[in-house]
């Protein structure tokens, strides 16, 4: 009994139960249905049961007397003939089949090949993604970056700085020595003072 046929899908896993078109007594049937009907002229019976009868022909002549020697060769060649004629377009099937398998391990060669370059896309995606990301921090810092220099080149030069820091402490020096000297006098017209009003007060 012939097996089956599969059908296979996209996405088709070997660990999963087999999803058949037909069982196999249908297959069978479709089978000898074919084989039964078909015809490699254009008139005439299906090539199976023109091989019957020539067979059934000889086998009968050759249950005969031995004086028909000459009617089975005939015969014999005949059924050989027709067997010969009814093998071609099985042998042309076959070799559509076998073209057919080829042509799926060729389709199924290419889906893997398709499926591993689409995984191979699917990290080439992450992985932009994630030089993405890292570019954008890095901007990020640039920019931070320039803004910083940028307030820093607003600033004045160093020396100018400096020279200003110089000049304040200066100032500054200066300051407290005129607070020192207004407070020693500030202390002198206190105890003036306190003087004065002892005298007036004696």
């Amino acid at each position: 009994m012939l097996k089956s046929r599969k059908v296979s899908g996209r996405g088709e896993t070997t660990g999963g139960a087999a999803h058949y078109a037909f069982g196999a007594l249908e297959d069978d049937i479709i089978i000898k249905h074919r084989l039964l009907t078909r015809t490699t002229t254009t008139r005439g019976e299906p090539p199976l049961k023109k091989l019957q009868k020539k067979f059934t022909s000889f086998a009968l002549e050759t249950e005969k007397g031995s004086d028909n020697y000459a009617d089975c060769e005939r015969l014999a060649k005949a059924f050989l003939q027709e067997l010969r004629t009814f093998e071609l377009p099985l042998v042309k099937t076959k070799a559509v089949i076998d073209a057919n398998v080829r042509e799926k391990e060729n389709f199924n060669e290419l889906n893997d090949e398709i499926n591993r370059k689409i995984v191979e896309a699917q990290d080439d995606i992450e992985d932009l993604k994630k030089q993405l990301e890292e570019s954008k921090v890095e901007r990020k810092h640039k920019e931070e970056c320039e803004t910083i220099r940028k307030l820093i080149a607003a600033q004045p030069p160093r020396s100018e700085t400096q020279k200003l820091i110089n000049d304040l402490e200066k100032e500054i020096a200066a300051l407290e020595a005129e607070n020192t000297a207004s407070s020693r006098t500030l202390e002198l017209r206190k105890k003036q003072f306190a003087l004065l009003l002892h005298v007036c007060t004696s």
